[in-house]
């Protein structure tokens, strides 16, 4: 009988806390201006430059095995601050798109639809990035972490909301 009570607790604190999260996000209002903002504000360039498997071999090579295995947890750790950052900002921009995707212009409406798949695949792969690099971090066998597809499809997005940004201004005027 105990059981079934912390079953019914368990699930009724779930039901809760996603609750919660729809309202949040229903809440959240899609701010072009505010995603636009949030886009510049992540430096993917110094991401890659975190992830780069040549800096990796660099590091190696040129230092003492301990110093090597601390400089790299170090990078990881920042790299995988980027990469979270790259994912709620990929939710910033779904939510962008989604809004533009009801547009009566269809223009607008294309940009919308495919800034929310676009980020879609970003926050997929911010996902994916963190789960690496941690494993990165903390385990010292293992490679260098490519993070191509996230600088890929942060660009992309990017340009897209660009895009969108100069066609509902090109409409407003």
């Amino acid at each position: 009988m105990t059981t079934v009570w912390i079953f019914v607790l368990v699930a009724t604190g779930a039901l809760a806390i996603f609750a919660g999260l729809a309202l949040r996000n229903r809440r959240n209002d899609a701010d072009l201006a505010k995603a636009i903002s949030t886009m510049r504000s992540i430096d993917m360039e110094a991401f890659g430059n975190l992830v780069d498997p040549r800096e990796e071999v660099f590091l190696r090579q040129n230092l003492p095995p301990r110093k090597f295995r601390e400089i790299r947890r170090e990078r990881a750790r920042a790299a995988m601050g980027y990469a979270w950052c790259a994912g709620q900002a990929a939710s910033q921009f779904a939510s962008v798109g989604e809004a533009a995707r009801h547009s009566a212009d269809p223009a607008i409406a294309a940009a919308g639809a495919q800034i929310a798949e676009s980020a879609m695949r970003l926050r997929l792969d911010a996902m994916r990035t963190l789960i690496r690099l941690a494993a990165s971090a903390y385990l010292p066998g293992m490679g260098a972490v490519e993070a191509p597809p996230l600088i890929g499809d942060y660009e992309r997005t990017a340009d897209t909301l660009l895009r969108l940004g100069r066609l509902q201004r090109g409409q407003a005027t």
